[in-house]
């Protein structure tokens, strides 16, 4: 990087009014061109009014370079990031456009730029802008939407009410832990939206309120959303059918469903001998044409409990050869 001296700092340097500086960026420089190609802080400037004191960067770069920064050291931390830009101060500055000085990335002014973010409807609001921008100017497809729920635990202290309680894990029980609920782009995994909730909710409730907020933003009709098994609630999937959306997913080995399990295999087997599967085939590591799945499916009609009008949905039941093999052997 080079940069003009003033002629005092030139008489003390040397006859050379030119300097040669070395800043380490690693991939910050990258981060912050794809946010501001994605209109981030323009995005972020509009909810948060600016302050009749304030100088310096706006509050939408000030979220563009704490973003930055966190995902290239995995740290949130004010402290470690102010250490760390602090030896890039030249490059942000020819980034940022504004004059970006220490103060502008103190804790205070973070808490206040979090204030706003952290209310639903404000945040909800940024990310239905963002879609719009990204969804244009990408032309992503925005057929098939991938919701997953999943725990992060940690060493926190449990508080009566708090957000890392500890709930129910299969490896240990005891160690407290929150719950981040996204929907995703599939199969780009670009995320539409997340909710970062207490670690002691079931999977089952998060997914309506997620899928809500996505059509919100999505403004489209005939999505296919793909989940694990607690996504099969019947509340979900009557939302689903009354907005003409679809929805794929395993149904659990329990209730209605292992009983009518027995009937459905016994059906298969009688389409299997007739013939009447459907195969799908994959090519396997040696390149020879291999079967990956055979079925049927049939259709069944639903009712929701309060009185919505009735659906049909298909019942898939597949054969995999592979795992067939596997329980064999067990």
């Amino acid at each position: 990087m080079s940069m003009q001296l003033s002629p005092q700092a030139a008489e003390l340097l040397g006859k050379s009014a030119l300097v040669i500086i070395t800043e380490r960026v690693d991939d910050v420089a990258f981060l912050i061109g794809q946010m501001v190609t994605m209109g981030l802080p323009e995005v972020l400037d509009r909810p948060i009014p600016r302050h009749w004191t304030q100088r310096g960067i706006s509050w939408g770069w000030t979220a563009v370079m704490w973003l930055a920064y966190i995902v290239t050291e995995g740290d949130h931390r004010n402290v470690s990031m102010a250490t760390s830009l602090k030896g890039m101060k030249h490059t942000l500055r020819h980034l940022t456009a504004p004059r970006l000085e220490p103060l502008d990335l103190r804790d205070d002014r973070l808490s206040h730029l979090l204030q706003p973010l952290s209310k639903p409807a404000s945040w909800h609001a940024r990310e239905r802008d963002l879609h719009e921008r990204s969804m244009e100017r990408y032309d992503l497809s925005q057929d098939v939407i991938r919701c997953d729920a999943t725990t992060v635990s940690g060493a926190h202290e449990v508080t009566e009410g708090g957000l890392v309680p500890c709930g129910h894990r299969q490896d240990d029980p005891t160690r407290p832990q929150i719950k981040v609920m996204m929907g995703s782009l599939a199969p780009l995994g670009r995320p539409l939206a997340t909710e970062v909730l207490s670690g002691e909710r079931a999977d089952d409730g998060l997914y309506l309120p997620i899928i809500q907020r996505i059509r919100t933003g999505l403004k489209t009709t005939g999505l296919l959303c793909v989940g694990a098994w607690k996504m099969r609630a019947l509340a979900t999937r009557a939302y689903l059918a009354r907005h003409q959306d679809f929805s794929l997913a395993p149904w659990p080995l329990t209730g209605a469903t292992a009983e009518a399990m027995e009937a459905w295999i016994t059906e298969g087997v009688t389409r299997g001998e007739a013939g009447e599967f459907q195969r799908i085939g994959r090519t396997n590591d040696r390149g020879h044409e291999v079967l990956a799945a055979e079925g049927y499916a049939c259709a069944r009609t639903c009712c929701a409990p309060v009185g919505a009008a009735p659906w049909s949905e298909r019942v898939v039941v597949v054969r995999s050869p592979m795992h067939a093999t596997q329980q064999a052997a067990g």
